[in-house]
């Protein structure tokens, strides 16, 4: 089972495997990653989870990406350096948010144990 995204210093572990949807199973809007087919709900309560909990840590991961993004997007030493409202209309966030996603990528590229880390979150 895949466990929560670890902060700082904490190893990551891996999520639970999504496994592979073949297109044809992808296209039916009622299948989803087989949970349609599990008859006990102990196994299909199981599945689900693992996979809610799967999905949390991508999501996670993938906005700490965004966040280190942003932070060299925004960084003043680049010549096409974009303001928090450039980043904020490409990412479709709110300015306010874009500062605080290029804080948060900044400690991030910093290594995460600055003072006064915030949570863009």
């Amino acid at each position: 089972m895949a466990e929560p995204t670890p902060r700082r210093n904490e190893p990551r572990l891996r999520p639970a495997p999504l496994l592979f949807e073949p297109a044809e199973a992808a296209a039916d809007p009622e299948h989803f990653f087989d949970l349609e087919s599990i008859d006990d709900p102990r196994t299909l309560l199981d599945r689900a989870t693992e996979l809610t909990q799967a999905f949390r840590a991508a999501a996670d991961r993938a906005m700490e990406f965004q966040a280190m993004a942003a932070a060299q997007l925004a960084d003043p030493r680049r010549f096409d350096r974009l303001t928090p409202a450039d980043i904020a209309e490409r990412a479709e966030w709110t300015e306010d948010y874009a500062k605080r996603m290029v804080e948060f990528g900044q400690d991030l590229l910093r290594g995460g144990d600055a003072p006064g880390h915030v949570d863009p979150v």
